[in-house]
């Protein structure tokens, strides 16, 4: 008997490309039970690095390029409540280029760095400048899923102000597309910022693990048929930590049709604001709901709102339980229990449909998934780069 991943066999995966990405898709909700598991073994470790790196009341910076920077969109605010420190996301791409803009001499700076592969540069390029520039010290937690990387090694042999989470080896996708480094990651960033609160939170990974799996084992053919629709646009709306799960899913479904699918993202109070003018009758509507009732309020008014001007093509929303006086093409909640988990653990999971109507819309273009970039623009690890000194 073979085994099926979203509905296809090995072989025929195989023929089309697209082997790697759908294990990885489907293989997120154990990786992030074995995630707390790692978490969970060097708890004490964790704390200890913490300790030191915030006890001259630091700031602290989450970082990344690309998907990763996402990341810390979701995460800043678990951060900030967590640490009661001032935290903020910025990505290395903006870091690198305007290193003054965002490193100050005289404040502590503790860098959570979030990294693939750890071989970006500017990922290098930004625990570099912060300790250059941070005068009264840097300290950095890496979190990444190659513990091979020039990123880790460098933590590894700068022990004194670095700290190096690795995921699970299974988490350094293969894939072009970032699904379950992005997820993996994620999961340890708030396992890591909740670190007092490690076993209360096992049931949330669990929880967001069951979501995910209805995701991938029900509701995979309802996405394919999705995607087999002809539009040309996509737009996806989050809140709060749901945003950052928004900017992913945007990215995930732009890089694997090769561009051909043009996508944004925003938040449901934003897009009011001058980006609306891009729907029309080509376009679909992702809608990433909160489980929170007062945010609901606002994300319900502009679903509503979107029958004023030309109506898009779909409207689909993902929620974690049903959602009443919405009218939508097609709602795929993960539960009918209400909400049961914290926001940011529910924009972890609320990407991995996203991430399934990007694959097989990428199948539908007759594109190969794991390599969807036809002219190269794109690669997994990026290239050609070039760091300069700040003196240069």
């Amino acid at each position: 008997m073979r085994i099926r991943y979203l509905g296809l066999d090995d072989r025929t995966l195989t023929e089309k490309g697209a082997t790697h990405l759908a294990h990885e898709i489907c293989q997120q909700p154990n990786l992030w039970s074995e995630v707390w598991q790692y978490v969970d073994r060097e708890k004490g470790a964790i704390e200890e690095f913490l300790r030191k790196a915030t006890a001259q009341r630091s700031r602290v910076m989450l970082t990344g390029a690309g998907t990763s920077a996402f990341i810390g969109k979701s995460l800043a605010a678990v951060f900030r409540r967590s640490m009661d420190l001032p935290v903020e996301a910025v990505s290395t791409t903006d870091l690198v280029s305007h290193p003054r803009d965002h490193l100050y001499g005289d404040v502590p700076l503790l860098m959570v760095s979030f990294a693939r592969s750890g071989n970006s540069p500017e990922s290098l390029a930004a625990v570099s400048l912060a300790d250059e520039l941070c005068k009264a010290g840097s300290h950095h937690l890496i979190i990444t899923c190659n513990a091979q990387g020039e990123l880790a090694k460098r933590g590894r042999s700068n022990s004194h102000n670095s700290y190096v989470f690795a995921l699970p080896e299974r988490a350094n996708d293969l894939s072009l597309a970032m699904t379950s480094s992005y997820t993996g990651m994620m999961v340890a960033g708030i396992l890591i910022a909740r670190l007092s609160q490690l076993e209360a939170n096992r049931r949330m990974v669990d929880i967001i693990s069951s979501y995910a799996h209805k995701a991938i084992d029900y509701y995979y053919d309802d996405l394919r048929i999705i995607a087999e629709k002809d539009f040309k646009r996509a737009v996806f709306l989050g809140s709060g930590p749901l945003l950052g799960t928004a900017t992913e899913a945007h990215l995930k479904l732009q890089e694997l049709t090769d561009g051909r699918i043009v996508c944004t993202p925003d938040s449901f109070l934003g897009f009011r604001h001058g980006p609306k003018a891009v729907v029309d009758e080509t376009t679909l509507m992702v809608y990433l709901f909160s489980n929170q009732k007062y945010v609901q309020k606002y994300e319900k008014d502009l679903v509503q709102s979107m029958n004023k001007g030309r109506p898009p093509l779909l409207e689909i929303g993902l929620m974690e339980s049903y959602i009443d006086h919405l009218d939508l093409d097609h709602s795929f909640p993960f539960s009918e229990n209400g909400p049961t988990v914290d926001e940011e653990f529910l924009a972890v999971c609320s990407v991995v449909p996203a991430q399934i109507l990007a694959f097989f819309k990428s199948l539908q273009l007759g594109l190969r998934p794991d390599t969807p970039s036809q002219t190269g623009a794109i690669s997994r690890v990026v290239e050609g780069v070039q760091i300069y000194g700040l003196q240069d």
